[in-house]
C-alpha cells in the first residue's frame, strides 16, 4: 500500500472515532434524564423476578420430597407444612403490595421475614407520617408490631 493511502485510511479512521464518540456523548445526555424512572422501576421487575423464581425453587424442592417415595412421613409433613406457609406468605405479600398500591405509591415490594418485615416503596421522600401509615397497614394486614416493619422509600 502506498504512504499515501494509508494516511487516508488512518485519518478517516480518527474521525470516524470522534464522531462516535460525540454522537456516545450526545445520546448519554439525552438519556440519562429517564435513567432514574427506569432503573427504579427495573430494580422492582428484578426484585420481583428474583424472589418468584426463588420461590418457585423452594415449591420445587418441597414437590420433590412430598412426592418421592423414600420419604418418611415426617419430611413429608414438614415439606407440606413449609409449604403451605411459603404459600401463605406469597399471598400476604401480594395483598399488602396491593394496600400500599391502594395509597397512590406507584410501586412497592414487601419482604417478610422471621423478625422483620422490609417494605421498598417507590417515593421520592417520604416524611414520618407515610412511613407509619404503612407500618400501620402492614402491621395490621400481618398481625404484627409495628415496630418490626421497616419502610424504604427509594
Amino acid at each position: 500500500m502506498k504512504k499515501r493511502t494509508k494516511i487516508i485510511i488512518l485519518t478517516v479512521m480518527v474521525l470516524l472515532l470522534g464522531v462516535t464518540g460525540y454522537l456516545n456523548i450526545v445520546l448519554n445526555n439525552s438519556i440519562s434524564s429517564n435513567t432514574t424512572t427506569a432503573s427504579t422501576t427495573s430494580y422492582f421487575d428484578s426484585y420481583r423476578s428474583d424472589r418468584s423464581s426463588t420461590r418457585d425453587q423452594q415449591l420445587l424442592y418441597y414437590d420433590s420430597i412430598i412426592e418421592s417415595e423414600s420419604s418418611s412421613e415426617e419430611a413429608i409433613k414438614n415439606a407440606e407444612d413449609a409449604k403451605l406457609s411459603l404459600t401463605n406468605r406469597i399471598t400476604q405479600e401480594v395483598e399488602v403490595e396491593g394496600l400500599i398500591r391502594g395509597l397512590g405509591y406507584t410501586d412497592c415490594v414487601i419482604s417478610i421475614g422471621q423478625k422483620k418485615t422490609t417494605v421498598i416503596v417507590e417515593g421520592k421522600e417520604m416524611n414520618d407520617i407515610e412511613a407509619n401509615k404503612i407500618a400501620a397497614i402492614v402491621a395490621d394486614s400481618l398481625d404484627i408490631l409495628a415496630k418490626n416493619v421497616v419502610v424504604i422509600p427509594v
